[in-house]
């Protein structure tokens, strides 16, 4: 149970002073809570043998007014410290686990489900907190307070009356130790039935366009009602395992009360204590039904604690596929491109995806990748992106191996426009100036003029500063293109790469941002994939894929002339065109 404390020593150690102040404090408060009993029986015999003045009562009210203040300032103390601490390691952990996240690859993600990582970065942080905090203060005040009380019982008043007392003990140490297997065991389960839950509604959420359109939502307000269930369930099964502790507690401390009661009158009888020892004895009985419900509360904490520590534990130690060299390399730009004899297959494949690529690419150059879908356009474009490990044969950049560069580096010089158009529940403004910070209004309206998006701007409520809701919701699917074009241009990138990110917008619009782009990028490299062969057109050298392999290579006039599958797809859309028109 305690072993989440040992798996906390790291922070525990940096933080060692706040800590230490804290339990100081709590151990003073423990001491001091102690005195108030004593007084009270103190003053019970003085009134019995008829000793009590007025001097002396004075002291003791003074003596109970002093020791409440002093507890009052001292709890603040500890309160501050302790609990401080459990919210500084609630902030490390989350910006541990983000940073951690934030370095893996496609395969961990593909692995995790983005439900389960949020209830990891959510719920089981805050049992991590709760262990740093309300976790060390029940462990001091359930062990030190339990234990002042016992020798404080035992030196002032009796020993053999508190041991008697203490005759329910070991049951006590059993019911812990039941307890606390069981905990563990059905808090697992329940934060595991909560990450589904979260699976599921992040799917439904995003899916919610489907789910109408195929008109599914009773049936998907039904699964999400079963899957809350579950939650209900297990959750309710971690409550009434708690809920069964602390009437366990009472009742064997209970039977403690029964047992000093019992013995203490009849120790009363035979003037082996007084009516004070008694009175004081009975209220450190009454002191120890804390300590022992702490104890519950401590493995309830300890051992959620436990769990959820064990799940973050199990994202973090998944170590990324892709890692900077030990001793990088590094070039002022990337003037030649090389794939030489380049295959790769996705993990857990066998086939492969990309076989034998054979590419040289020079600064300023555009490059048109087109093919069938599935071909491995996208595939291409993950190798110089290095989302996975180093294919086999060689990816070179200025006659060096890519992987031996640091990932800050090659993608820095990468502006990547992929298909699916990733923009954030933010302003237009923030969403173009994602990869550049703070730039100003005329640079903005200029890449927007070359990305034919200017006067869609002008015509939003506010301009710039128009929201665009959840994921673009609120913009048409070629808006939300082209605003992810504009976006990757205002970094002014080494390498462009343009994954059919022109899918969704007219051919006139088309033919207007490929100009702009031919004229604005004249000594940067650009890398095009597209199904509509019109946007590759102008490349300076066109490939086309088929299965992982180059079938045809060359302009767009050389490819037009050999009568293969570029030019029969080229006449094909170029009727549907003249159709559409």
């Amino acid at each position: 149970m305690f072993s989440v404390l040992g798996k906390l020593a790291w922070f525990f150690k940096e933080h060692w002073k706040r800590y230490t102040i804290g339990i100081i404090a709590l151990v003073i408060v423990n001491i001091l809570e102690l005195v108030p009993p004593r007084l009270l029986g103190e003053t019970i015999d003085l009134i019995q043998f008829n000793e009590l003045t007025k001097p002396i009562l004075t002291k003791t009210i003074i003596a109970f007014f002093v020791v409440i203040i002093a507890k009052y300032f001292i709890m603040l103390i500890w309160d501050i410290n302790l609990f401080g601490g459990s919210i500084i390691l609630e902030r490390k952990m989350r910006s541990k686990f983000m940073r951690h996240l934030l370095k893996m690859n496609p395969s961990f993600f593909s692995k995790n489900r983005s439900g389960d990582l949020m209830a990891r970065a959510t719920n089981d942080l805050k049992s991590i907190m709760m262990t740093a905090g309300f976790g060390i203060l029940t462990l001091f005040d359930s062990t030190v307070l339990m234990v002042f009380i016992i020798f404080t019982m035992g030196f002032t008043i009796s020993w053999a009356l508190t041991f008697a007392a203490l005759i329910p003990m070991p049951f006590i140490a059993l019911a812990i130790q039941k307890y606390g297997k069981s905990i563990h065991q059905r808090f697992t389960e329940a934060q595991d039935a909560f990450s589904e839950m979260n699976n599921y509604t992040l799917e439904s959420i995003r899916g919610v366009r489907v789910v109408r359109a195929f008109v599914q939502e009773e049936h998907d307000q039904e699964r999400f009602n079963d899957i809350t269930e579950d939650v209900f369930n297990k959750n309710k099964s971690v409550a009434e395992l708690d809920a069964l502790f602390e009437p366990t507690i009472k009742i064997l401390v209970g039977l403690s009360y029964a047992i000093g009661l019992g013995y203490g009158i009849y120790m009363v009888v035979n003037n082996l204590i007084s009516i004070g020892d008694l009175v004081t004895f009975n209220m450190y009985l009454g002191m120890l039904i804390w300590p022992m419900i702490a104890l519950g509360h401590l493995i309830n904490v300890m051992q959620r604690g436990h769990a959820s520590l064990d799940r973050v534990e199990k994202i973090l130690n998944q170590e990324p596929d892709v890692i900077d060299p030990k001793e990088p390399k590094s070039i002022n730009a990337p003037e030649v491109i090389t794939f030489n004899n380049v295959s790769f297959s996705y993990p857990g494949t066998k086939e492969n995806q990309l076989e034998n690529i054979n590419l040289t690419i020079y600064r300023g150059q555009t490059i048109g990748i087109v093919g069938k879908t599935g071909s491995g356009k996208t595939t291409m474009f993950k190798q110089l992106l290095r989302d996975y490990l180093p294919p086999l044969g060689e990816l070179t950049i200025n006659g060096i191996p890519i992987d031996q560069f640091t990932l800050n580096e090659t993608r820095s010089w990468i502006g990547y426009v992929p298909q699916e158009h990733i923009l954030f529940s933010k302003t237009i403004r923030e969403n173009l100036s994602f990869g550049t910070g703070p730039i100003s209004d005329d640079v903005i309206y200029q890449v927007l003029t070359s990305t034919s998006l200017k006067e869609d701007i002008d015509a939003l409520p506010k301009g710039l500063d128009t929201v665009v809701g959840e994921s673009g919701v609120t913009l048409s699917g070629g808006q939300k293109q082209r605003v992810s074009l504009a976006r990757a241009l205002l970094v002014n990138p080494e390498i462009l790469i343009l994954d059919d990110s022109l899918s969704a917008v007219d051919g006139e619009t088309e033919a207007t941002i490929i100009d702009h782009l031919r004229r604005d990028r004249k000594n940067k490299t650009t890398l095009i994939s597209a199904h509509r062969l019109s946007a590759v057109k102008h490349a300076d050298q066109i490939i086309v894929l088929d299965q992982g392999k180059i079938v045809e290579r060359g302009t767009h006039d050389q490819l037009m002339e050999r009568g293969g599958w570029y030019q029969e797809q080229y006449v094909i859309q170029q009727m549907e065109r003249k159709v559409t028109e």
